[in-house]
């Protein structure tokens, strides 16, 4: 049986607004004072934006073809093509996105939006005002076939195949405020709305004033600008204690959404912005490999036997539907069947991931660290005979730490235990240690469902 949340999103309907408004203030690159006025717009339409300051009124409709190649403005997305510009969508595009709004029209005076708070909360306020319009049409997806990575300068984006859209983020900036945050989700309306849109954007203060001296920001300010000193954040106060990985996120739900229809799939982020992102969609978009038209045999996990207390990989395959390059726990040398287990990932120089991150000194992703706890943990609570013929899918993670380093030649030493086991969740803590130190800690959330999810 195919989980409700995820069939009810494969027949979503289209959607649009009520009702036009619009919404007034300066961007926060240029300092323009801008008038924007959202209007409904009609099913398989999209997202399109008409420049009413230009002669004939350009439109510039949202696809992967809208994005300007050279962006004439650092740390924000562009679209359009001159002198049709329009400068920081990304907010916007990401409240859309979260609100599940396909088509619409947005009638803009000047070439960049207005960055009202710095995050995607007033938008989400006046579009939720006028309230959400469901069309005929059914909602198209872009649905992530193949894993397909982008790296450049330390940071990296892989996305692989999941049947929604979950995103985990690592920020790491050199301040010691922004120092190795994590943030993991499945993204919902209901998760956006609460954790995501609320998240401004921020700068460093040396990279302000650097800003500013170039005659770019000059409608940020301490209330719409997380502008963080060598003290903290400079006369305000976050509104998430990893409020900066979050915004990194929002941005990314906003680029991507971009190609014109929501994405489904499982996204890990390391230092990533627009830059990278728009790599990443520019990938995607230039083609993905064909549905096979003969179906795949179904998977079906194999539950081992109750004097089985080790798993070589060939039995971690037949409980986990994971492959190379996303199979990350290699072995099993300890395991009470659904209570806990000990696993083992011998990290390579081979292992994929090391092509583009740092690869100058490579240093395996925090991100994938998590997702081997995860992959573990799934062995873990399907071991256990009330699950079988179920798959685990990991859900979301809290209390995630990165304490050490982790490099070609080590050796993850992974250890999970069943902290809840309920029939649709359950809760896993894990460690994963190198030497007998901890580098890597997290609680784990996994759902089930049925495995002919997979079919």
């Amino acid at each position: 049986m195919i989980p409700p949340a995820i069939a009810k999103a494969m027949t979503d309907p289209q959607k649009t607004i009520r009702s036009e408004f619009s919404l007034k203030g300066v961007g926060l690159h240029t300092g323009n004072a801008a008038e924007a006025r959202f209007k409904p717009a009609p099913q398989d339409h999209g997202i399109s934006f008409v420049r009413t300051d230009l002669p004939g009124r350009p439109v510039v409709k949202v696809g992967p073809d809208s994005i300007l190649g050279e962006a004439p403005l650092p740390r924000c997305t562009t679209i359009g093509r001159q002198p049709a510009l329009i400068h920081t969508v990304e907010h916007m595009m990401s409240v859309l996105c979260g609100l599940g709004i396909d088509n619409l029209i947005v009638e803009i005076n000047n070439n960049e939006l207005p960055g009202l708070d710095g995050s995607g909360l007033e938008y989400l306020k006046a579009l939720k005002a006028v309230g959400v319009l469901e069309q005929k049409a059914a909602r198209q997806y872009f649905d992530v076939k193949e894993p397909v990575g982008v790296c450049r300068d330390g940071a990296s984006i892989f996305v692989v195949p999941d049947p929604e859209f979950k995103i985990s983020y690592v920020l790491d900036y050199p301040n010691p405020f922004l120092r190795s945050q994590f943030f993991s989700t499945t993204v919902t309306g209901e998760i956006f709305e609460r954790e995501i849109a609320p998240c401004r954007t921020f700068c460093l203060e040396e990279e302000a004033k650097r800003l500013q001296s170039s005659q770019l920001g000059l409608g940020a300010n301490y209330q719409n600008t997380l502008v963080v000193g060598e003290k903290g954040v400079i006369n305000n106060q976050v509104r998430f204690p990893d409020e900066f990985a979050r915004h990194k996120v929002l941005d990314f739900i906003g680029d991507l959404y971009l190609l014109g229809k929501p994405i489904r799939g499982q996204v890990f982020a390391v230092k990533s912005g627009h830059t990278l992102n728009i790599a990443l969609l520019k990938k995607l978009s230039s083609g993905q490999p064909s549905v096979p038209t003969e179906p795949a045999a179904p998977f079906v996990p194999q539950i081992p036997g109750d004097s089985v207390r080790a798993l070589t990989i060939e039995q971690i395959m037949q409980i986990l539907p994971h492959r190379y390059p996303f199979l990350l726990v290699d072995r099993v040398t300890e395991m009470e069947k659904g209570k806990r287990a000990v696993g083992i990932k011998n990290v390579t120089i081979n292992d994929n991931f090391f092509e583009g991150h740092f690869p100058s000194r490579p240093i395996m992703p925090g991100v994938l660290m998590v997702e081997a706890l995860a992959q573990l943990g799934g062995i873990v609570v399907l071991t256990d005979e009330k699950h079988r013929g179920q798959l685990a899918l990991f859900m979301g993670a809290d209390s995630v730490k990165f304490r050490k380093l982790v490099v070609p030649g080590d050796q993850l030493v992974l250890d999970v235990s069943v902290v809840r086991d309920r029939s649709r969740t359950a809760v896993i803590h894990g460690e994963a240690r190198v030497n007998g130190e901890i580098v890597t800690e997290a609680d784990i959330l996994v759902s089930f469902t049925d495995n002919t999810f997979l079919n």
